[in-house]
Protein backbone atom coordinates (compact mmCIF):
# COMPACT_ATOMS: atom_id res chain seq x y z
CA UNK A 1 0.00 0.00 0.00
CA UNK A 2 2.80 2.36 0.87
CA UNK A 3 4.45 1.70 -2.49
CA UNK A 4 1.15 2.32 -4.30
CA UNK A 5 0.61 5.61 -2.40
CA UNK A 6 4.14 6.72 -3.20
CA UNK A 7 3.62 5.86 -6.87
CA UNK A 8 0.38 7.87 -7.01
CA UNK A 9 2.09 10.78 -5.26
CA UNK A 10 4.92 10.73 -7.77
CA UNK A 11 2.45 10.68 -10.68
CA UNK A 12 0.55 13.61 -9.15
CA UNK A 13 3.74 15.59 -8.61
CA UNK A 14 4.85 14.82 -12.16
CA UNK A 15 1.52 16.05 -13.54
CA UNK A 16 1.68 19.27 -11.48
CA UNK A 17 5.23 19.91 -12.62
CA UNK A 18 4.27 19.19 -16.23
CA UNK A 19 1.21 21.47 -16.19
CA UNK A 20 3.15 24.32 -14.59
CA UNK A 21 5.92 24.03 -17.15
CA UNK A 22 3.45 24.02 -20.06
CA UNK A 23 1.59 26.96 -18.49
CA UNK A 24 4.88 28.87 -18.14
CA UNK A 25 5.76 28.25 -21.79
CA UNK A 26 2.35 29.52 -22.90
CA UNK A 27 2.58 32.63 -20.70
CA UNK A 28 5.99 33.41 -22.19
CA UNK A 29 4.67 33.31 -25.74
CA UNK A 30 5.91 29.91 -26.89
CA UNK A 31 3.99 27.60 -29.20
CA UNK A 32 3.16 24.33 -27.41
CA UNK A 33 2.98 21.22 -29.62
CA UNK A 34 1.54 18.04 -28.16
CA UNK A 35 4.06 15.70 -29.79
CA UNK A 36 7.03 17.72 -28.52
CA UNK A 37 5.66 18.01 -24.97
CA UNK A 38 4.78 14.32 -24.88
CA UNK A 39 8.35 13.44 -25.81
CA UNK A 40 9.77 15.98 -23.35
CA UNK A 41 7.85 14.55 -20.37
CA UNK A 42 7.68 10.91 -21.43
CA UNK A 43 3.88 10.71 -21.64
CA UNK A 44 1.40 10.22 -24.47
CA UNK A 45 -0.27 13.08 -26.37
CA UNK A 46 -3.62 12.44 -24.65
CA UNK A 47 -2.02 13.41 -21.33
CA UNK A 48 -0.74 16.67 -22.84
CA UNK A 49 -4.24 17.36 -24.27
CA UNK A 50 -5.72 16.91 -20.78
CA UNK A 51 -3.06 19.25 -19.37
CA UNK A 52 -4.02 21.93 -21.89
CA UNK A 53 -7.71 21.54 -21.00
CA UNK A 54 -6.82 21.93 -17.30
CA UNK A 55 -4.93 25.14 -18.13
CA UNK A 56 -7.92 26.45 -20.12
CA UNK A 57 -10.25 25.72 -17.19
CA UNK A 58 -7.90 27.51 -14.78
CA UNK A 59 -7.75 30.56 -17.04
CA UNK A 60 -11.55 30.72 -17.29
CA UNK A 61 -11.84 30.82 -13.48
CA UNK A 62 -8.92 33.23 -13.15
CA UNK A 63 -10.55 35.75 -15.48
CA UNK A 64 -13.37 36.24 -12.95
CA UNK A 65 -10.88 37.67 -10.45
CA UNK A 66 -8.21 39.25 -12.65
CA UNK A 67 -10.52 40.85 -15.20
CA UNK A 68 -8.31 39.65 -18.05
CA UNK A 69 -9.60 36.89 -20.29
CA UNK A 70 -6.80 34.58 -21.47
CA UNK A 71 -7.39 31.43 -23.44
CA UNK A 72 -5.38 28.75 -25.18
CA UNK A 73 -6.14 28.47 -28.90
CA UNK A 74 -4.91 26.10 -31.58
CA UNK A 75 -2.79 27.95 -34.15
CA UNK A 76 -3.03 26.00 -37.44
CA UNK A 77 -0.30 28.08 -39.04
CA UNK A 78 2.24 26.97 -36.41
CA UNK A 79 0.65 23.56 -35.75
CA UNK A 80 0.48 24.13 -31.99
CA UNK A 81 -1.23 25.84 -29.06
CA UNK A 82 -0.60 29.41 -27.98
CA UNK A 83 -1.93 31.90 -25.46
CA UNK A 84 -4.31 34.62 -26.61
CA UNK A 85 -5.52 37.53 -24.50
CA UNK A 86 -9.00 38.24 -25.80
CA UNK A 87 -9.86 41.47 -23.98
CA UNK A 88 -9.89 43.23 -20.66
CA UNK A 89 -13.21 42.13 -19.23
CA UNK A 90 -13.29 44.47 -16.26
CA UNK A 91 -12.63 48.12 -15.67
CA UNK A 92 -9.63 49.18 -13.67
CA UNK A 93 -10.05 50.23 -10.03
CA UNK A 94 -9.54 53.90 -10.93
CA UNK A 95 -12.02 53.74 -13.82
CA UNK A 96 -14.81 52.19 -11.75
CA UNK A 97 -14.13 54.63 -8.90
CA UNK A 98 -14.49 57.56 -11.32
CA UNK A 99 -17.75 56.14 -12.72
CA UNK A 100 -19.19 55.63 -9.22
CA UNK A 101 -18.31 59.21 -8.27
CA UNK A 102 -19.96 60.56 -11.43
CA UNK A 103 -23.08 58.48 -10.81
CA UNK A 104 -23.40 59.68 -7.22
CA UNK A 105 -22.89 63.29 -8.24
CA UNK A 106 -25.52 62.99 -10.99
CA UNK A 107 -28.29 62.37 -8.40
CA UNK A 108 -30.26 60.90 -11.29
CA UNK A 109 -31.79 57.88 -9.53
CA UNK A 110 -33.61 56.99 -6.35
CA UNK A 111 -31.37 55.89 -3.50
CA UNK A 112 -32.44 52.25 -3.90
CA UNK A 113 -31.65 52.32 -7.63
CA UNK A 114 -28.33 54.10 -7.13
CA UNK A 115 -27.20 51.66 -4.44
CA UNK A 116 -28.11 48.69 -6.62
CA UNK A 117 -26.40 50.05 -9.74
CA UNK A 118 -23.17 50.86 -7.91
CA UNK A 119 -23.11 47.52 -6.09
CA UNK A 120 -23.51 45.60 -9.36
CA UNK A 121 -20.91 47.76 -11.10
CA UNK A 122 -18.33 47.00 -8.44
CA UNK A 123 -19.17 43.29 -8.29
CA UNK A 124 -19.02 42.87 -12.07
CA UNK A 125 -16.21 45.23 -13.02
CA UNK A 126 -13.68 45.24 -10.18
CA UNK A 127 -11.43 42.31 -9.20
CA UNK A 128 -12.81 40.81 -5.99
CA UNK A 129 -9.66 41.55 -4.04
CA UNK A 130 -10.26 45.31 -4.54
CA UNK A 131 -14.01 45.45 -3.77
CA UNK A 132 -13.57 46.74 -0.21
CA UNK A 133 -11.13 49.47 -1.29
CA UNK A 134 -13.52 50.88 -3.91
CA UNK A 135 -16.52 50.62 -1.58
CA UNK A 136 -14.58 52.35 1.18
CA UNK A 137 -13.76 55.32 -1.06
CA UNK A 138 -17.44 55.96 -1.88
CA UNK A 139 -19.09 54.75 1.35
CA UNK A 140 -19.63 58.18 2.94
CA UNK A 141 -20.96 59.78 -0.22
CA UNK A 142 -23.26 56.82 -0.83
CA UNK A 143 -24.57 56.98 2.76
CA UNK A 144 -25.42 60.69 2.45
CA UNK A 145 -26.83 60.41 -1.08
CA UNK A 146 -29.86 62.66 -1.70
CA UNK A 147 -32.28 61.23 -4.22
CA UNK A 148 -34.22 63.41 -6.72
CA UNK A 149 -37.50 64.87 -5.53
CA UNK A 150 -39.64 63.00 -8.07
CA UNK A 151 -38.57 59.64 -6.51
CA UNK A 152 -39.84 57.77 -9.56
CA UNK A 153 -38.55 54.53 -11.03
CA UNK A 154 -38.13 55.31 -14.72
CA UNK A 155 -35.32 53.02 -15.91
CA UNK A 156 -37.61 50.49 -17.64
CA UNK A 157 -39.58 53.36 -19.14
CA UNK A 158 -36.38 54.86 -20.54
CA UNK A 159 -35.42 51.50 -22.07
CA UNK A 160 -38.82 51.20 -23.76
CA UNK A 161 -38.44 54.70 -25.17
CA UNK A 162 -34.94 53.81 -26.35
CA UNK A 163 -36.28 50.79 -28.25
CA UNK A 164 -38.97 52.98 -29.81
CA UNK A 165 -36.23 55.35 -31.00
CA UNK A 166 -34.34 52.47 -32.63
CA UNK A 167 -37.50 51.13 -34.26
CA UNK A 168 -38.81 54.62 -35.12
CA UNK A 169 -42.13 53.94 -33.42
CA UNK A 170 -44.59 56.60 -32.34
CA UNK A 171 -45.24 56.90 -28.60
CA UNK A 172 -48.43 58.14 -27.00
CA UNK A 173 -47.65 59.82 -23.69
CA UNK A 174 -49.50 61.47 -20.83
CA UNK A 175 -47.13 64.22 -19.74
CA UNK A 176 -47.27 66.46 -16.66
CA UNK A 177 -46.38 69.99 -17.67
CA UNK A 178 -44.02 72.00 -15.52
CA UNK A 179 -45.96 75.29 -15.58
CA UNK A 180 -49.40 74.39 -14.29
CA UNK A 181 -48.94 70.65 -13.44
CA UNK A 182 -51.63 69.81 -15.99
CA UNK A 183 -51.38 66.38 -17.64
CA UNK A 184 -51.60 66.54 -21.44
CA UNK A 185 -51.70 63.78 -24.05
CA UNK A 186 -49.20 63.86 -26.90
CA UNK A 187 -48.27 61.56 -29.77
CA UNK A 188 -44.55 61.96 -30.36
CA UNK A 189 -41.81 60.78 -32.70
CA UNK A 190 -38.88 60.12 -30.30
CA UNK A 191 -35.40 60.69 -31.72
CA UNK A 192 -32.93 60.79 -28.80
CA UNK A 193 -32.37 60.24 -25.07
CA UNK A 194 -30.38 62.85 -23.17
CA UNK A 195 -29.22 63.58 -19.62
CA UNK A 196 -28.62 66.97 -18.03
CA UNK A 197 -28.56 68.32 -14.49
CA UNK A 198 -30.18 65.45 -12.55
CA UNK A 199 -32.78 64.44 -15.16
CA UNK A 200 -33.15 62.24 -18.23
CA UNK A 201 -35.01 63.60 -21.25
CA UNK A 202 -36.44 62.36 -24.52
CA UNK A 203 -36.30 64.70 -27.49
CA UNK A 204 -39.14 64.21 -29.96
CA UNK A 205 -40.98 65.74 -32.88
CA UNK A 206 -44.74 66.34 -32.97
CA UNK A 207 -46.99 66.15 -36.03
CA UNK A 208 -50.12 67.61 -34.42
CA UNK A 209 -50.55 71.13 -35.82
CA UNK A 210 -53.06 72.07 -33.10
CA UNK A 211 -50.43 71.32 -30.43
CA UNK A 212 -47.80 73.29 -32.35
CA UNK A 213 -50.02 76.38 -32.19
CA UNK A 214 -49.22 76.64 -28.46
CA UNK A 215 -45.46 76.54 -29.01
CA UNK A 216 -43.42 79.68 -28.38
CA UNK A 217 -41.96 79.22 -31.86
CA UNK A 218 -44.49 78.15 -34.49
CA UNK A 219 -43.17 75.52 -36.92
CA UNK A 220 -40.08 75.05 -34.76
CA UNK A 221 -37.74 72.80 -36.83
CA UNK A 222 -36.11 71.43 -33.68
CA UNK A 223 -37.48 68.70 -31.38
CA UNK A 224 -39.44 69.24 -28.19
CA UNK A 225 -37.89 68.09 -24.90
CA UNK A 226 -39.74 65.95 -22.34
CA UNK A 227 -38.48 64.97 -18.90
CA UNK A 228 -38.88 61.22 -18.66
CA UNK A 229 -39.90 61.20 -14.99
CA UNK A 230 -42.82 63.52 -15.91
CA UNK A 231 -44.21 61.00 -18.40
CA UNK A 232 -46.99 59.53 -16.27
CA UNK A 233 -48.25 57.00 -18.80
CA UNK A 234 -46.99 55.87 -22.19
CA UNK A 235 -47.83 53.45 -24.95
CA UNK A 236 -45.55 52.35 -27.78
CA UNK A 237 -47.67 52.38 -30.93
CA UNK A 238 -47.54 49.95 -33.82
CA UNK A 239 -47.07 52.92 -36.10
CA UNK A 240 -43.73 53.96 -37.52
CA UNK A 241 -42.28 57.21 -38.82
CA UNK A 242 -39.50 57.89 -41.25
CA UNK A 243 -36.95 60.69 -41.26
CA UNK A 244 -35.00 61.17 -44.52
CA UNK A 245 -31.27 60.77 -44.04
CA UNK A 246 -30.67 64.35 -45.14
CA UNK A 247 -32.99 65.56 -42.36
CA UNK A 248 -31.81 63.13 -39.68
CA UNK A 249 -31.55 64.40 -36.13
CA UNK A 250 -27.92 64.82 -35.09
CA UNK A 251 -28.03 64.31 -31.35
CA UNK A 252 -24.40 65.32 -30.81
CA UNK A 253 -24.73 68.68 -32.54
CA UNK A 254 -28.04 69.39 -30.78
CA UNK A 255 -26.49 68.44 -27.43
CA UNK A 256 -23.72 71.01 -27.83
CA UNK A 257 -26.28 73.80 -28.04
CA UNK A 258 -28.90 72.79 -25.48
CA UNK A 259 -27.17 72.88 -22.14
CA UNK A 260 -30.13 73.94 -20.02
CA UNK A 261 -33.01 71.80 -21.39
CA UNK A 262 -35.33 74.75 -22.00
CA UNK A 263 -37.20 74.95 -25.29
CA UNK A 264 -36.82 77.85 -27.66
CA UNK A 265 -35.07 79.01 -30.77
CA UNK A 266 -31.37 78.84 -31.58
CA UNK A 267 -29.76 81.96 -30.15
CA UNK A 268 -26.35 83.57 -30.52
CA UNK A 269 -25.03 85.09 -27.32
CA UNK A 270 -22.11 87.39 -26.62
CA UNK A 271 -20.86 88.42 -23.19
CA UNK A 272 -17.77 89.33 -21.22
CA UNK A 273 -16.46 87.20 -18.38
CA UNK A 274 -14.01 88.26 -15.66
CA UNK A 275 -14.34 85.37 -13.20
CA UNK A 276 -11.74 82.94 -11.84
CA UNK A 277 -12.08 80.19 -14.49
CA UNK A 278 -12.76 80.81 -18.16
CA UNK A 279 -12.26 77.05 -18.67
CA UNK A 280 -15.41 76.36 -16.61
CA UNK A 281 -17.42 78.66 -18.88
CA UNK A 282 -16.06 77.08 -22.06
CA UNK A 283 -16.77 73.59 -20.69
CA UNK A 284 -20.33 74.60 -19.74
CA UNK A 285 -21.00 75.91 -23.26
CA UNK A 286 -19.44 73.51 -25.79
CA UNK A 287 -20.01 75.91 -28.70
CA UNK A 288 -18.38 78.83 -26.86
CA UNK A 289 -15.45 80.63 -28.46
CA UNK A 290 -13.20 83.07 -26.64
CA UNK A 291 -12.92 85.97 -29.08
CA UNK A 292 -10.63 88.23 -27.07
CA UNK A 293 -8.94 88.69 -23.69
CA UNK A 294 -7.75 91.86 -22.00
CA UNK A 295 -6.57 92.21 -18.40
CA UNK A 296 -8.36 88.99 -17.33
CA UNK A 297 -11.65 89.88 -19.04
CA UNK A 298 -12.75 87.54 -21.82
CA UNK A 299 -15.17 88.20 -24.65
CA UNK A 300 -17.13 85.01 -25.37
CA UNK A 301 -19.63 84.03 -28.08
CA UNK A 302 -21.77 80.88 -28.26
CA UNK A 303 -24.78 79.27 -29.92
CA UNK A 304 -27.44 77.95 -27.52
CA UNK A 305 -31.03 76.73 -27.78
CA UNK A 306 -33.74 78.12 -25.56
CA UNK A 307 -34.17 80.55 -22.70
CA UNK A 308 -32.01 78.77 -20.17
CA UNK A 309 -28.83 80.57 -21.25
CA UNK A 310 -30.10 83.92 -20.02
CA UNK A 311 -30.89 82.54 -16.56
CA UNK A 312 -27.48 80.89 -16.37
CA UNK A 313 -25.60 84.03 -17.40
CA UNK A 314 -27.45 86.12 -14.81
CA UNK A 315 -26.67 83.51 -12.14
CA UNK A 316 -22.95 84.26 -12.59
CA UNK A 317 -23.41 87.66 -10.93
CA UNK A 318 -20.74 90.30 -11.45
CA UNK A 319 -18.49 87.87 -13.37
CA UNK A 320 -20.67 88.19 -16.50
CA UNK A 321 -21.41 91.55 -18.13
CA UNK A 322 -22.38 93.10 -21.48
CA UNK A 323 -24.82 90.30 -22.37
CA UNK A 324 -26.15 90.35 -25.95
CA UNK A 325 -28.67 87.72 -27.09
CA UNK A 326 -30.06 87.64 -30.60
Amino acid sequence: MDSEAELNSMKSNNKIDRVLRIYSRLMNGYIVRKSEEAQRFGVNERSIQRDIEDIRLFMDHDSLDSGITNTVIYDRKHNGYRLEQIYDMKLSNSEILAICKILLDSRAFTKKQMTGIISRLIDCCVPKVNHNDVKGLIRNEEFHYVEPRHRSDFIDKMWDIGKAILERSYIEICYQRLKNKAVVKRMIKPVALMFSDYYFYVTAFIDDEAVKEDFDIHNDPFPTIYRIDRIKEYRILNKHFDIPYSNRFEEGEFRKRIQFMYGGKLQRVRFTYCGPSIEAVLDRLPTAVCKAEKDGTYTVTAEVFGKGIEMWLKSQGCFVKDIEIR
